[in-house]
């Protein structure tokens, strides 16, 4: 009976791992966490510098500069003495959902920052130049709210050379129109978020939460642009969603129409596909030159450049200083689609000129109003007593980012 017993136990500890054992397999393990977080890191590392480098390309060669000159390639250098190129009170036509210093803004430092590409220098902006360049012309901006963002910078950096007697602003519904009399030129924004028909093509009273798109329809709004000498466009902002309903049918008669939820990036892409056949039937080959701005980045996130979680654009006052810091802010699919249309495009024989200026406004983190703004809607009191909830982390301060936008543009236009 003592005999079994001592082979039960025998046995037993034959089963029980030795202590050296068990630091053996910890140790594995460890090693194991420890490879698989490395690879991690070399994985994310490749993906942020693949990420940087794509928001930096597209063809960036301008005639008069260096082959080597990659406009979208560079850094923001604090320059108080050239910048701003225009004060906003002195702007005529200043938007008062981009004026952040007359509502209420201290730290202006948003206003003197100069983007320098690694390999060059921008030109520098000269209104009166580009006023020349557009005489008897038409430079029509057509997208969303920060495209229309853009067009006021425009019209801010041309404004101060024209004489009040010679320039006007005329809004009819979703046109605005600036014209310097003096040149016959005009500086130009159609309200048209979506490119395509949408149920929130109404330029007041757009907020639609159920957005439905007509993505095979877009002469509505084309007509007013056929003529355009440049065409500047974008759209991004209000594609941001997993989703969007396609209406096959009339907005008229919408009870006759087919409806499908379609998933982004696909409904994207169909939209712009109608976009490009238009521009390649409708487009003077010999007369219009177009131009796409890329996604422009939000800020919504702080914890994403180092900032506190729950946080946002709110109260930041220094642009992100890591080169080749990309946020989540904008989407690398959806780029992607625009650049394999613009490509399509460019093998049929229209060039549609990209300005990448992604990369550049994401380090940018402190240029949006934040709650420096007309607010449009009522700000209750527990918004008050928080007041990130209801940044603007979207749109930009002028002066600001925008004008760099619109001094890349003013390169390509200047000469092309």
């Amino acid at each position: 009976m003592a005999k079994k017993q001592q082979q039960q136990q025998h046995q037993v500890m034959q089963q029980v791992p030795s202590v050296g054992g068990i630091r053996s397999s910890f140790q594995s393990l460890v090693a194991l966490l420890i490879a698989i977080l490395v690879v991690a890191t070399i994985y994310i590392r490749q993906s942020n510098e693949q990420l940087f480098q794509y928001w930096t390309t597209y063809d960036k060669t301008i005639n008069g500069l260096s082959s080597s000159c990659n406009l979208f390639a560079g850094k923001w250098v604090f320059d108080n003495r050239s910048y701003p190129l225009y004060k906003e009170k002195e702007c005529t036509f200043m938007s008062d959902q981009l004026a952040c210093e007359k509502f209420g803004r201290k730290d202006l430092n948003y206003q003197f920052w100069r983007w320098q590409p690694h390999q060059c220098d921008l030109p520098r902006f000269n209104a009166t130049a580009l006023l020349e360049k557009l005489r008897n012309k038409r430079l029509v901006y057509v997208g969303d709210s920060l495209n229309r963002n853009q067009w006021v910078s425009m019209v801010c950096l041309v404004d101060s050379v024209i004489s009040p007697t010679f320039k006007s602003m005329h809004n009819n519904g979703s046109i605005n129109i600036f014209k310097a009399i003096e040149y016959n030129a005009t500086i130009e924004f159609y309200w048209s978020p979506l490119l395509v028909e949408s149920n929130s093509d109404d330029p007041i009273s757009h907020r639609v939460p159920d957005r439905i798109v007509r993505v095979q329809a877009i002469e509505k709004h084309a007509r007013h642009w056929t003529d355009a000498d440049y065409l500047v466009f974008n759209t991004y902002l209000w594609w941001r969603r997993r989703q969007m309903k396609v209406l096959w049918g009339s907005f008229e008669s919408p009870e006759d129409g087919v409806y499908k939820a379609v998933k982004l990036p696909r409904v994207y892409e169909m939209a712009l596909q109608t976009w490009a056949q238009w521009l390649e039937v409708h487009v003077d080959r010999n007369k219009t030159q177009l131009f796409f701005i890329s996604m422009s980045p939000t800020h919504q996130k702080a914890n994403k450049w180092g900032g506190i979680k729950g946080e946002n654009c709110y109260s930041e006052t220094e642009p992100v200083t890591e080169e080749g810091y990309a946020g989540d802010g904008a989407s690398p699919r959806m780029m992607h689609v625009v650049d394999s249309v613009l490509g399509e495009l460019k093998t049929r024989g229209l060039n549609v000129q990209m300005i990448n200026i992604t990369q550049l406004s994401d380090y940018r983190k402190e240029g949006h109003p934040s709650i420096y703004r007309k607010h449009w809607e009522t700000i209750t009191e527990e918004q008050l007593l928080n007041p990130k909830n209801y940044s603007d982390c979207i749109h930009w301060c002028l002066p600001g980012v925008p004008d760099v936008w619109n001094e890349l543009l003013y390169a390509y236009i200047l000469e092309l």
